[in-house]
């Protein structure tokens, strides 16, 4: 399975940015889609995955009622709406995938990261 992030940039606090992820291969394979975000010199971080059919979905407690995942299996896609951005929101963001029987917080994919700038 190979994952493409993008939609990152660079905002302000308060602001809003929707970062997408497009899936590709053996797609057929996987359950649940997730984000995991990433700072230098810090150890990986869950953010946030959902099932593919949207019925079960998770989210670190830094991001509840900020942040919403999303996917939609027609278009092997996955969005994470992120609002209400703060500074400690800055870092790389990284798209995963899970295969069946397997926890969303150990992904069994990993796409490439795309950077998230919150300047105050």
């Amino acid at each position: 399975v190979q994952l493409q992030a993008s939609g990152g940039g660079s905002v302000q606090a308060g602001d809003s940015l929707r970062l997408s992820c497009a899936a590709s291969g053996r797609i057929a394979s996987t359950s649940t889609m997730g984000w995991f975000r990433q700072a230098p010199g810090r150890e990986r971080e869950f953010v946030a995955a959902t099932t593919w059919s949207g019925d079960s979905t998770g989210y670190a407690d830094s991001v509840k009622g900020r942040f919403t995942i999303s996917g939609d299996k027609g278009k092997n896609s996955a969005y994470l709406q992120m609002n209400s951005l703060k500074p400690e929101d800055t870092t790389v963001y990284f798209c995963a995938a899970t295969t069946y029987g397997s926890s969303w917080h150990n992904p069994s994919y990993l796409g490439q990261g795309t950077q998230v700038t919150v300047s105050s």
